[in-house]
């Protein structure tokens, strides 16, 4: 929901501002007022191209300012971060947009933006006091803000939205089916894709698949492994420097239990002490000491020698570790530089022989898992079709006798489902949807993309919010030319459908009949003014005596007595 627009230097507008209310918003005034300008800063808050042309003449930049309330899940979040995927079919999927017709548990938030067009054309966007891109802004405000106009016969010519609206309106009773479908489509597509590359090795080339035997051979051989090759290069460290080892340990053997070495000194020192003990009882615990370290002598020497004796020697032994560690280096230099590398390549090399080995198996297996996913799609697919088929004249049916009451007589919407060819199903479903108007009985029905009357357009998009009430994502509408050509009867249907369709959104029109002005809760006019330097437009919010008098010019032009009469008859009705 728009909460205000603040525009500044914007065409003919110097400094405006709106407030529209929740229910119905008028802006009126005389021809070339200036009264679309405000339409132009709605298309800029909503993202839409902006035009060097749009800023008031004389000045460096046109501003305009907006605070909404949308969806929370509408807004990128603080590192800018788009909305989840899927916000734009939210129909058959079961979730709803916001405004008064929004599902329970959706909560607002506010988005203030900020949007400037310098007189060379640049667009500078700040949303929330970020900067951010126009394609960012476009994204978080357009879904909930729908322009009627002759310049935005886009919105409901594009078959994505025309799906889209067939969806809500199918929304109420069926849904889940569209997300059922998706999550068949996925798995289809991965079942493909799992054919694709089971195929692809099989069709491999020879070469390739030598290439991995060769490989698988060469590694295998070695049948290489971390705990392997830590092992094998410290028992080739010892081995290599076996004699300086088997010296090492000989002579300190010799140090410790040889004539003269160590054990022969402790001993003798123990000796001397025990008898100096006899004289000096303090001595005893050094002896005692010493005793501990000669048993502690002992074991380390006899630890040496069983070192020493368990020594090998054997050249032989020697040159097959080398080899062993030189194989190593071999598969390093080619596929390493880690273990954990080559067994990665014995692995990879393995999947592609065993691939081709088992083709025919695998084949059939991903045959098998394909068809079962397609079966789920078709399944999936007929469902949805099925569900749009019903809602299709369901809804072309409602829309119709919307547009009955708006001086269409005999015209008509026509809602055309076509199941489209199995290989060209996609996320949107197993269906092209087309909206066709038939202008009157007997006549053809054309796309609405091909409609001239901009004011026959609005009118029909008018028709289709209305019969779409609270089903409809978009919680703001607002529309310009809707009251082209029309007058009587059909201006106070006209402004009984507008009234009964502000219940159920955020209505904005810009008006030229009397009978809308009277519906309206808050109600703006649009009149130029003239300054000490320039024309400008002035935008002014009327109520009591100066919206009556308003409505009576509308009426006739001028302000009678009896236009004014009317004018609060109207206000009563």
């Amino acid at each position: 929901m728009i909460d205000e627009i603040q525009v500044r230097n914007l065409a003919l507008i110097r400094e405006a501002s709106l407030r529209p209310s929740e229910g119905l918003t008028v802006i009126t005034g005389e021809t070339g007022a200036g009264k679309t300008a405000l339409l132009a800063s709605c298309r800029l808050l909503m993202g839409q191209r902006a035009d060097h042309d749009m800023v008031r003449q004389g000045e460096k930049e046109a501003e305009v300012q907006g605070r909404l309330f949308l969806p929370s899940c509408a807004l990128p979040d603080e590192d800018g971060a788009d909305a989840p995927e899927g916000a734009d079919e939210p129909g058959l999927s079961g979730s709803q947009g916001s405004g008064r017709g929004s599902s329970e548990g959706i909560s607002d938030a506010e988005l203030v933006v900020d949007r400037r067009v310098s007189a060379d054309g640049r667009s500078h966007v700040r949303m929330n006091g970020r900067l951010a891109s126009v394609a960012e802004l476009s994204e978080a405000v357009s879904p909930y803000v729908g322009l009627c106009s002759q310049h935005d016969q886009q919105l409901l010519s594009k078959p994505a939205a025309q799906r889209r609206y067939l969806d809500l309106w199918a929304a109420s009773d069926r849904s889940g089916l569209l997300d059922g479908y998706r999550k068949a489509l996925d798995a289809a597509k991965a079942a493909r894709h799992a054919l694709d590359d089971v195929m692809e090795s099989v069709a491999s080339s020879d070469a390739r698949v030598e290439d991995a035997r060769f490989k698988l051979r060469q590694i295998e051989s070695l049948n290489p492994s971390q705990e392997d090759y830590d092992e094998l290069v410290s028992s080739l460290r010892k081995a290599e420097n076996a004699e300086l080892l088997a010296r090492s340990a000989a002579e300190s053997h010799d140090a410790l239990s040889g004539e003269g070495g160590a054990l022969d000194a402790l001993n003798a020192a123990i000796a001397l002490l025990c008898d100096g003990a006899q004289a000096d009882e303090s001595l005893g615990p050094m002896s005692d000491s010493l005793r501990e370290a000669v048993y502690v002598v002992e074991d380390v020497a006899r630890d040496v020698s069983r070192y020493r004796d368990a020594i090998d020697l054997d050249v032989s032994s020697l040159e097959q570790m080398q080899e062993r560690v030189a194989a190593y280096q071999s598969l390093f230099r080619a596929y390493g530089p880690t273990v954990r590398d080559v067994c990665a390549v014995a692995d990879e090399a393995r999947a592609v022989v065993e691939a081709v080995e088992d083709a025919d198996a695998a084949v059939e297996r991903a045959r098998a898992a394909l068809a079962q996913a397609e079966s789920g799609l078709r399944s999936a697919g007929e469902a949805l079709h099925e569900a749009r088929a019903a809602a299709a004249p369901e809804l072309a049916l409602a829309v119709s006798e919307s547009m009955s009451r708006l001086d269409m007589p005999g015209a008509a919407l026509v809602v055309q489902v076509d199941t489209a060819p199995f290989e060209d199903w996609s996320e949107s479903g197993p269906d092209s949807v087309s909206f066709l108007f038939r202008p009157g009985q007997g006549m053809q029905a054309r796309p609405l993309s091909r409609i001239a009357s901009g004011g026959e357009l609005s009118r029909v998009m008018l028709a289709l919010h209305a019969a779409m009430g609270t089903r409809d994502e978009v919680p703001t509408l607002v529309f310009d030319e809707i009251d082209a050509g029309v007058g009587g009867a059909a201006a106070l249907a006209l402004a009984d459908v507008l009234g009964e369709l502000s219940k159920t959104h955020q209505v904005i029109v810009v008006t030229h009949l009397a009978q809308v002005a009277s519906r309206a809760s808050v109600h703006y006019v649009a009149s130029k003014q003239s300054g000490e330097d320039a024309v400008f437009t002035s935008i002014e919010e009327v109520s009591g005596s100066e919206r009556t008098r308003e409505i009576a010019r509308m009426l006739s032009g001028s302000i009678t007595e009896s236009s004014l009469h009317h004018a609060e008859e109207l206000q009563r009705m």
